[in-house]
């Protein structure tokens, strides 16, 4: 067989997952005395992410996806559950080779790129210490070949004179790209990036989404898209899983689900795209109902406070995934209960 024949094709999943997650939960206490509470940011969840593949997380603010971001990031430790790398145990790598090379290996690109770059220093310094921390096997004009290549591969050409600039010369989106060129000089499995594109101007975010793209294309990098965009969701990831109050709601290929939402609160956020052929004066439905309530919560749905069609049982029995198309799993009482879902 020759390479081209063997080599796992962009947005497969290999039988073994590059990370999964099992059970996995962050809980915070807020408060003191006799006001302590309890805030379940993420609650028992499971996902995966295969090789050379994007995995959009999608939900509103508060959902729950930055927090699943830094779990696996490992800035917060798990409150319960299991982060599985490879098939092996984040708890279990302790050593600081084992943690700086996992780190290498799935680095995080943030939101704001001017918080992650120095701007004392010009561009060129970022990635120079990522090489020297991450690849000390290399020597001086290696590490300056390397930091060119990556800074070429993200679009910020041509890399020798980008390298020499400082943070405020280039634009927001430049500095964006300049994030991603930092995580690929790690020669990385996954990227996690957390809503890489929100703090750019709509007319340059494109230009992102296809650097996410051609980085799993050509470098063989899955991604975690961490977004609030369901629509930019659409345009570059694989699968999707839609996030509420800390739990999942609803997951699967990405044009399955958005194609076919069976959940209520997956039809609420594709509903809040704007539609270009919608009379000005139509009101949205997003506006019903409350907040998540994420504070000592109950058992029960989180999304019946305001979900059109909640039942008797939503409000008793916390919905657990199930799959009711292939590889589309939905966590709704009603979607399961075989009844025709058409909330907003």
């Amino acid at each position: 067989m020759t390479d081209q024949q063997t080599a796992p094709q962009p947005g497969a999943v290999d039988s073994a997952p590059l990370l999964r997650t099992d059970n996995l939960s962050r809980h915070f206490r807020i408060g003191s005395g006799l006001q302590r509470k309890t805030l379940h940011a993420v609650d028992e969840v499971n996902l995966e992410i295969g090789e050379r593949q994007i995995v959009a997380l999608a939900g509103e603010s508060g959902s729950g996806k930055s927090t699943i971001a830094r779990l696996l990031a490992r800035i917060y430790k798990p409150t319960s559950g299991e982060i599985y790398f490879q098939g092996r145990p984040l708890s279990k790598m302790r050593s600081r080779r084992d943690i700086l090379g996992y780190r290498s290996d799935v680095p995080m690109v943030f939101q704001d790129p001017f918080a992650s770059i120095n701007p004392v220093f010009r561009v060129s310094h970022g990635v120079m210490r990522c090489l020297k921390l991450h690849r000390p096997e290399l020597s001086d004009h290696e590490r300056h070949a390397e930091a060119v290549r990556v800074f070429e591969a993200v679009g910020l050409v041509p890399g020798s004179e980008v390298l020499q600039r400082f943070p405020h010369e280039l634009s927001g989106g430049q500095r964006q790209r300049v994030g991603f060129a930092q995580a690929l000089a790690m020669r990385p499995k996954l990227i996690l990036a957390d809503e890489p594109v929100s703090m750019l101007d709509v007319s340059i975010r494109l230009g992102l989404l296809n650097v996410m793209t051609q980085l799993r294309d050509e470098q063989g990098v899955s991604i975690l898209y961490i977004t609030h965009d369901i629509a930019s969701a659409r345009y570059v990831a694989d699968r999707i899983i839609v996030m509420y109050a800390g739990h999942v709601a609803e997951q699967g290929p990405v044009e399955e689900v958005l194609a076919n939402p069976r959940h209520p609160y997956t039809q609420l956020l594709l509903s809040a795209v704007p539609d270009p052929r919608a009379d000005l004066n139509v009101t949205a439905a997003t506006d019903r109902g409350e907040p998540p309530r994420v504070i000592d919560p109950t058992p029960g749905c989180r999304f019946r406070w305001r979900c059109p069609l909640a039942i008797e049982i939503c409000s008793a029995v916390t919905p657990q995934l199930k799959q009711l198309a292939p590889d589309h799993d939905v966590a709704c009482h009603v979607a399961q209960s075989g009844a025709e879902v058409k909330a907003f």
